[in-house]
């Protein structure tokens, strides 16, 4: 049955973080993933059923509080460059074998897999043609990576390839700000567009009451509520940060970076789901008929069955996949960079890329915000500050400090959240439990400033292993200690992010523990240390929660990612 707004507003409290870009989010690929409700019945508990079952569960386990531990030292604070994984976290998708091999990035729409892995054939196919320079032969080497998690490998010099094809132009001039010279070498590669992508029935009642489909119109009438709206995390996605730019430039033409543009974008985020990580989760947001309008390119629009119900209209600045060389990129490479760019450009490649879904809208001129790199930089920032509509996110998080994180999970797990805690957001408010056998209060929820980051630090650092793994008891220890301060801040989002290994074996099961984290609606976001991810993505899959596999090289990035986009 078709859901009503009211109705989707209800599931958007459910599942507030089901669409959160992430990225995202950003720079998660290839190791993160929502997890919607499976087939398991939870059992029908109403709410009042999930906390007297709740009550009477907790009246069976230990719980101690411990005493705050004030930790006024910087403790170990991660370089920048030393947070990125290691580039082989993010493989070729296809891998040159010339004498002269162009390591290109590329945004994931065009070397993905199917049909958004359009630069993959013509990259593929061009190595095979046997093309040289100077008497040596050429190829070219792709690597998917998320255009925001690619700014920070370039800026920072973690690892800088020879080219960059993102889908917008943006990138480019954030890249440039940090201080890297870059060269534009063409404009274009595929044609494609960012858009508003609206409901057919919902498109039907917008035109009637609004005329045609612009981005102010539709701001207004989010900021009205009179429909529900979702886009991708602007600090990993192109189409995100298309929309943030688009977005603040239809608050204040004159000045988009204003106070009028940041508070209206606080008014407008208060009537939004928070942002999908990926263009992928955007479309099971569709799927799914919690959102009538969203964000989403074109070629990612065309090429999914179930968006057929939606009309598409372009929005903000073009996504041509332009391509950029680096500084530090030799001549031979650069010549050889020149002749796949044009290989691109012939006729059959651009078939091709038209069969994918690209070249579409080309009598659509597109609409730069105007802004330099610094600007563009400036507006993520502006966002970060007014993304939960002036509404605190509140999150417990749950430690596994059993025997079996001893080791190296525990020295990850520890370093990892001092190290991301200097991401949390004034305003939000953050508390610790730990658990082995027994479960441990290590930090009430509280307010994330004063005091409360040195005893954040403080709990952290106290952390050791050793014992059962009681994880299910800490989880019901968590969500009552949400509920109990939602009391005093009523409109916090609440979450929770379990950190484990994913065993379990002392205390209530995961059958006891799940109707009534469902029935209550708190997502549960796990984060795994060479764990048992079945488990932890079981655990995640109740409430359409994150599960991130944290790995020893990519640990510290993914928990500042999800801190960003999250607190």
């Amino acid at each position: 049955m078709k859901m009503n707004r009211n109705q989707k507003r209800r599931v958007m409290g459910v599942c507030a973080l089901m669409m959160a870009l992430a990225a995202l989010l950003a720079g998660c690929s290839g190791n993160s993933a929502f997890f919607e409700k499976d087939d398991v019945n939870y059992g029908t508990l109403t709410k009042a059923e999930a906390l007297e079952t709740l009550d009477a569960y907790l009246s069976k386990i230990n719980v101690t509080e411990n005493k705050p531990i004030l930790d006024i030292s910087s403790g170990e604070t991660i370089a920048e460059a030393d947070e990125i994984p290691d580039i082989g976290n993010y493989p070729l998708s296809v891998e040159g074998g010339g004498e002269i091999d162009v390591e290109i990035f590329s945004s994931t729409e065009k070397a993905g897999s199917g049909k958004d892995g359009w630069i993959n054939e013509v990259a593929a196919d061009f190595n095979r043609r046997g093309y040289e320079v100077d008497g040596q032969s050429v190829s070219v080497s792709i690597r998917p990576i998320a255009s925001g998690l690619t700014l920070d490998y370039i800026v920072t010099g973690k690892h800088v390839p020879d080219a960059f094809s993102p889908a917008n132009a943006l990138w480019a001039k954030m890249i440039e700000d940090g201080g890297v010279r870059i060269t534009e070498v063409t404009d274009r590669l595929c044609g494609n567009t960012a858009g508003i992508l609206m409901e057919k029935s919902v498109y039907k009642e917008f035109t009637a009451a609004h005329g045609d489909v612009t981005l102010e119109n539709v701001t207004d009438a989010v900021l009205d509520g009179e429909i529900i709206l979702g886009y991708t995390n602007p600090y990993a996605s192109s189409t995100g940060l298309n929309m943030l730019t688009a977005t603040l430039k239809a608050f204040d033409p004159e000045n988009p970076l204003s106070e009028k543009a940041a508070g209206t974008l606080r008014e407008f985020q208060a009537q939004v789901p928070p942002v999908a990580f990926t263009t992928a989760q955007m479309r099971e947001s569709a799927k799914k008929g919690l959102v009538d309008v969203m964000i989403m390119e074109y070629q990612a629009y065309i090429n999914e069955p179930t968006l057929a119900d939606y009309v598409f209209t372009p929005i903000g600045v073009r996504h041509d996949s332009p391509v950029y060389v680096f500084e530090g990129t030799t001549d031979t490479k650069r010549q050889a960079l020149n002749l796949f760019v044009d290989y691109c450009m012939e006729k059959d490649a651009q078939e091709l890329a038209g069969d994918y879904g690209f070249n579409a809208h080309e009598d659509y001129a597109g609409q730069d915000p105007g802004m330099s790199g610094a600007q563009l930089l400036a507006a993520q920032s502006i966002w970060k500050e007014n993304k939960s509509g002036g509404k605190p996110a509140m999150a417990v998080f749950v430690a596994d400090v059993s025997g079996s994180m001893e080791g190296t999970p525990i020295t990850e797990l520890k370093r990892s959240l001092r190290n991301a805690s200097q991401y949390i957001g004034d305003g939000n408010l953050i508390g610790l439990i730990s658990y082995a056998n027994d479960v441990y209060v290590d930090l009430p929820i509280a307010e994330f400033s004063g005091k409360q980051p040195a005893y954040f630090n403080g709990a952290v650092t106290n952390l050791s292993a050793g014992g059962g793994t009681a994880t299910y008891d800490a989880v019901l220890v968590a969500l009552k200690m949400l509920l109990d301060k939602k009391e005093e801040v009523p409109d916090a989002r609440l979450m929770i992010f379990v950190l484990s290994d994913g065993e379990a074996n002392e205390g209530f099961t995961f059958e006891k523990m799940a109707p009534v984290a469902a029935a209550l609606g708190i997502p549960l976001h796990t984060i795994g240390y060479n764990a048992n991810l079945e488990e932890l993505s079981r655990m995640s899959a109740i409430n359409e929660g994150l599960s991130i596999n944290a790995n020893e090289s990519n640990v510290v990035y993914q928990i500042k990612n999800v801190f960003n986009a999250n607190l």
